[in-house]
């Protein structure tokens, strides 16, 4: 990465911390290597060897898991300053698929090299430690938006979840987001067919709730939907109190 280029990673924990020039450097050298992916390219596979991990630089990517009766369910959305591969990071193997939703660039780093921050910058550490609980906190909730929700409920709570998530790395971001997901892949994330999903939004846009131009989404009555579904955010604060000085 280029010294005049701004890391999404960087902006992403800086929400959170403070982050001298040492934490900055260890997070850069992440960033030294580029890898370009396009749309529905396969950045690598379940049981393959997990060697690497990636950073998100540009585009959307989503893991993923195989079904066996065919079907797909899409497991996580991974947006610029994600961290690809945490999941995975105590298995040998990798535990589900990873695909680009769109033409992306991912960053790509030996795990070997998160030696220097656990050894250096306990405060760094302490905060990937608590985001990557952070995701599994934030899975169980996707589980209940699909498990206990209908249609309608579940659309909301996706978006919110996007939004909410964007905006981290992106404060100026009101209520409209970039969806470069097509309603298939939308569908397989929330256990829905792409013919309901369709429908579903269509219904929102009557309602009032949503509105769609291309693939751009605005989110019209923010605060009514997360009523809705009892929204909670999980990414605009974290307990940092405990963190080592």
């Amino acid at each position: 990465m280029s010294s005049d280029e701004k890391s999404c990673l960087v902006e992403k924990l800086a929400h959170h911390i403070e982050l001298d020039n040492l934490a900055e450097g260890h997070l850069a050298s992440l960033e030294e290597h580029e890898r370009n992916y396009h749309r529905h390219q396969e950045v690598y596979s379940e049981t393959d060897e997990l060697n690497y991990l990636f950073v998100v630089k540009k585009g959307w990517f989503y893991s993923y898991t195989d079904m066996p009766d065919g079907r797909r369910q899409i497991i996580r959305v991974m947006h610029p300053g994600d961290i690809i591969g945490f999941p995975d990071i105590a298995f040998e193997h990798a535990t589900s698929n990873i695909r680009a939703a769109e033409d992306g660039c991912l960053c790509p780093f030996p795990k070997q090299k998160l030696d220097v921050i656990f050894e250096k910058s306990p405060r760094l550490t302490a905060l990937l430690f608590s985001m990557a609980n952070r995701e599994m906190a934030c899975v169980i909730d996707t589980l209940r938006a699909t498990g206990r929700m209908d249609a309608r409920e579940r659309l909301a709570y996706f978006f919110l979840d996007l939004i909410a998530r964007l905006r981290i790395t992106n404060r100026s971001m009101t209520n409209t987001i970039r969806m470069p997901m097509n309603q298939h892949e939308i569908g397989d994330a929330l256990g829905l067919t792409h013919t309901y999903v369709s429908k579903t939004i269509r219904e929102m846009e009557v309602a009032g709730l949503i509105s769609r131009e291309g693939a751009t989404l605005t989110i019209i009555q923010e605060e009514k939907l997360g009523q809705m579904v009892d929204f909670s955010d999980r990414y605009a604060d974290l307990d940092t109190s405990w963190f080592p000085t």
